[in-house]
């Protein structure tokens, strides 16, 4: 009786808040519900590229889109054309009027890259941690997925991925290379058509 006499309120109320806050706590499979609602996407995206040696970053910018369970696309528009599609481990890429396919695991950085997105996007989170050790921070309104490479070969090229979120919505993708370069990306969702009401489509 004693003891409990000495708890003040205030400390009680903080232990209260503590374990409410972590009750509630975003966690991963938070994250994986959230994203796993969205079958489809379609966005718009910029990147800028920053290479050692080089004064001023590299830009480009074009459209990503995705299809449940495992394909996804990037075709840059500018500066110059070129694509990727990925549908499950083969990689079609597209540029200066050429066509090279291969599959994805023979381009480590690429790997990195599409399985980071793809994962992502399908909210397959075991998915992830079998190429990533996996961390969320934040809530369902504004979250950030920070992924580190497990395997060597993987690791070798790119030292960390973080990706920003808000809801369903991928905002942003930073990739830290291994090196040094990095790249971020920023993606805005096309959630509306792309075309004015009452304007025909081509």
């Amino acid at each position: 009786m004693m003891a409990l006499r000495t708890i003040r309120p205030w400390a009680l109320l903080l232990a209260l808040g503590a374990l409410a806050a972590h009750a509630h706590a975003f966690e991963l499979a938070d994250l994986s519900k959230l994203l796993a609602k969205r079958l489809n996407a379609e966005a718009r995206f910029t990147e800028q590229r920053f290479v050692s040696g080089l004064d001023q970053p590299l830009r480009s910018s074009g459209t990503l889109s995705f299809r449940a369970p495992d394909r996804f696309s990037r075709i840059t528009l500018e500066p110059r054309p070129e694509s990727m599609t990925v549908q499950g481990n083969t990689v079609v890429l597209k540029r200066g009027g050429r066509t090279r396919q291969m599959t994805l695991d023979a381009v480590p950085e690429a790997t990195a890259f599409v399985e980071a997105l793809r994962g992502t996007l399908n909210g397959d989170m075991a998915s992830l941690q079998k190429y990533y050790s996996v961390r969320v921070d934040g809530d369902a309104t504004r979250w950030r997925l920070t992924l580190r490479p497990l395997g060597l070969r993987l690791g070798t090229q790119v030292q960390q991925l973080d990706i920003e979120g808000q809801g369903p919505d991928l905002k942003s993708v930073e990739v830290l290379l291994a090196g040094g370069d990095r790249s971020v990306m920023a993606i805005q969702s096309l959630t509306a058509p792309a075309t004015p009401p009452g304007t025909a489509r081509p």
